[in-house]
């Protein structure tokens, strides 16, 4: 059963949807675009995957981090608050 967007809702993904799955993976991952279109087992991209959004919400926390030490550290009322401000809306 598909939906209206065309995704599968419920039973089996077929080997065709699962290659074409895994091709946007390449294009999305750093490291699998270096490497070129050389073929990497379906484990290791996805393991890959697993790392590059973990490191992805590593850089997020960080910059939350220091987004937070920068905003206790500046007069809330500086025309510097309120872009930083802005820019987070």
């Amino acid at each position: 059963v598909k939906t209206m967007s065309g995704r599968r809702s419920r039973g089996s993904v077929s080997e065709e949807e699962i290659n074409e799955l895994i091709s946007r993976l390449q294009t999305l991952l750093p490291t699998a675009r270096r490497r070129g279109s050389s073929s990497a087992s379906t484990t290791k991209m996805l393991k890959e995957t697993c790392s590059y959004i973990k490191s992805l919400h590593r850089e997020v926390d960080d910059l939350s981090d220091r987004l937070s030490d920068l905003m206790s550290t500046m007069d809330n009322n500086s025309p510097a608050a309120e872009i930083i401000r802005s820019l987070l809306r």
